[in-house]
């Protein structure tokens, strides 16, 4: 379990360097990519997912989760919870690191930009129109869709009809692509807690230059719409699994 769980804090590590890292290109101050807007960050966090996968398989998780959504959607599925409780541990503090790095590499961009709230989700997570119950629902269907096909893609009857193995991280990637692309700018669409939590802690604690309040009364929200949504998922591939 110890060589899973350290595949899965260096997957989510890498991909919250990566992901974050592209949200901090495109809104700090003075970066070379600055203004690139929501494709480019869209864009990032597919890659960063496909690398994460890819650095957790590495690492020794097979599982390569990243995400407790996932572990919990894949845990109702198969009615094992074993790997939750340490899965989540590792993710988290993956992320918290991954956003460790994010704050190091851009350093000096962090004094070079004036919006508090600009820096803050270069980190986590926001609603554009704050709504809980609305924000909560977002957070539920996307991580809902997340878990859900992630399930068909390596499912029994997907894997008959082609050519899937080998190809799963490149999948996984395009379907995270596709729920930013269209599900997204809602709440920026956080669809893992881990993502959202352990950056919201880094900001909290490190000294960022020029920070802002890390908005734990949202936080909630990437917590548990997700939790949700990919019990969700679980249940609907427990449902139809053959």
């Amino acid at each position: 379990m110890l060589v899973k769980c350290f595949g899965e804090f260096m997957g989510t590590l890498i991909l919250i360097l990566l992901g974050d890292g592209v949200v901090a290109n495109v809104l700090l101050k003075r970066s070379k990519a600055e203004g690139a807007g929501w494709m480019v960050i869209a864009s990032g966090w597919a890659f960063a997912v496909m690398a994460g996968v890819f650095t957790a398989i590495a690492c020794g998780s097979s599982d390569a989760h990243l995400n407790p959504a996932v572990t919990v959607g894949f845990a109702v599925m198969s009615g094992h919870f074993a790997k939750f409780a340490p899965y989540l541990v590792a993710q988290m503090a993956g992320a918290f690191t991954g956003a460790v790095l994010v704050w190091l590499h851009f350093l000096p961009h962090w004094e070079q930009t004036p919006d508090q709230g600009l820096k803050l989700a270069c980190f986590c997570t926001a609603p554009a129109i704050r709504r809980f119950g609305a924000n909560l629902i977002s957070e539920i269907l996307g991580t809902l869709v997340l878990v859900l096909v992630v399930g068909a893609i390596f499912s029994k009857a997907v894997a008959a009809s082609g050519p899937v193995s080998g190809l799963g991280p490149y999948l996984v990637a395009a379907l995270v692509w596709g729920i930013g692309l269209s599900l997204g700018g809602t709440t920026g669409y956080a669809i893992n807690p881990a993502r959202d939590f352990g950056p919201r802690l880094a900001h909290a604690v490190l000294p960022v230059a020029g920070k802002g309040p890390s908005d734990w009364s949202y936080a909630i929200v990437p917590i548990l719409g997700p939790l949700i949504g990919g019990g969700l998922g679980g249940l609907v591939l427990r449902a139809v699994a053959r």
